[in-house]
């Protein structure tokens, strides 16, 4: 009765079994997986939020297949002054935006885009593991390529190139990764343009914590490049804290006809659905206005709960942290005296800390657990104190 690309394992995971009974117990947890900026503490403008939300015109339909021009005109402005990895600033054309309920919507339209049945997407190993199910949903198979890390990450390009096959379609990048907080680097953008305009595939360049640098300095965007056929995707869920608007994007990038055909044909796919809400498009101006103030905020949790955790891993002699560049994950390399789920499990049921086990991010082996910087400072510094306690007493 049921399609076989939804055959996915229903079992509970011994984390999220051991999570249940915790808070079945009635234990205070503390979280510090915690990746929902609303359920952080943050200070939100809500009255300009619910005034952006109450425009009349919200009241009639009016059907765009990219969505409402004004719309994508503020997206646009948002691009304004960034490099590409060329170096030269320039302005993204409004044309050239699709908008999308949120970027795992933009995700399926790109995927059913350049890829059949049995297609391949080459996608970065470590990452977010939403693509595993959006790929099963667009029959298509997830090829993994490396990050290594030495004193920062890098991509193996060696092993990329090996992983091409007459199926694969394009390279997706995240910039930065979740969670390994890591940008690509000019020189990897140029080298992923020339592997990929050389074997016609395209580039998906997933950019939503692109504002959140570890130095402070603004990142080079993947929405200003040429060189291949490329689709950049963000939204504010990240840019502005507010994932419960659902609202995102997709700019394309390449070769004029190349990116001509590929808009037009997306067109197609956006007009089949026309999800995004009225309200929330007429309202994107006004929230992408409040990133700054909100983005704020973030980076002072971020380097607050950085210094708690630097200050603590001084006295391991067990346990440290990675280099990060961006996002508001922190990765610890942990000792390897059992399996990751083994550890975050065990830290759950005597401590009351939640963290994520490096397996769910696709590590390629044991000895990760990963940490959201965004938990509020007082339930971080108690959990990464029980966590100490915990691997090293």
């Amino acid at each position: 009765m049921f399609a076989s690309r939804t055959k996915w394992p229903l079992e509970t995971n011994r984390l999220t079994q051991a999570l249940e009974e915790c808070r079945r117990s009635g234990r205070e947890i503390l979280d510090l997986s915690e990746s929902n900026p609303t359920a952080c503490g943050f200070h939100y403008p809500e009255r300009e939020i619910l005034a952006a939300l109450a425009d009349p015109r919200g009241l009639i339909y009016r059907p765009e297949s990219k969505g409402l021009l004004e719309a994508r005109h503020a997206v646009a402005e948002y691009y304004t002054g960034r490099a590409g990895f060329s170096g030269a600033s320039a302005r993204v054309d409004p044309d050239r935006i699709l908008l999308a309920s949120g970027t795992s919507e933009a995700y399926s339209h790109i995927f059913r885009l350049l890829c059949e049945p049995g297609d391949e997407i080459l996608v970065p190993a470590p990452s977010y593991p939403l693509f595993e199910f959006l790929a099963d949903l667009a029959d298509i198979h997830l090829v993994p390529y490396p990050l290594l890390y030495d004193h920062g990450w890098q991509i193996d390009f060696a092993s990329l190139r090996a992983a091409i096959s007459p199926r694969s379609r394009a390279v997706l990048v995240v910039h930065p990764n979740n969670p390994t907080g890591s940008f690509v680097k000019p020189h990897e953008a140029a080298e992923l343009a020339e592997i990929c305009a050389a074997r016609e595939m395209a580039i998906v360049a997933d950019e939503v914590f692109l504002d959140y640098t570890a130095g402070g300095s603004a990142a080079q965007t993947f929405a200003l490049s040429d060189a291949a056929l490329t689709f950049t995707l963000s939204g504010i869920s990240k840019i502005s804290l507010l994932p419960q608007m659902k609202l995102a994007w997709t700019v394309v990038s390449g070769r004029d006809s190349l990116a001509r055909t590929a808009i037009d044909r997306l067109e197609i796919i956006a007009d089949t659905y026309l999800s995004p809400s009225t309200p929330a498009q007429l309202a994107l101006p006004k929230f992408l206005s409040f990133r700054h103030s909100m983005q704020e905020q973030v980076q002072r949790r971020i380097s607050a709960n950085l210094a708690i955790l630097d200050s603590a891993l001084r006295e391991s002699k067990l346990l440290a942290r990675l280099d990060r560049e961006g996002g508001w994950y922190a990765i610890l390399r942990v000792p390897v005296t059992g399996s990751d789920d083994d550890l975050a499990v065990g830290l759950l049921d005597r401590f009351s800390v939640l963290v994520h086990p490096g397996h769910f991010f696709n590590f390629p082996r044991e000895g990760f657990l990963v940490l959201s910087l965004i938990t509020p400072e007082d339930k971080f510094k108690e959990g990464v104190l029980r966590l100490l306690k915990f691997i090293d007493p």
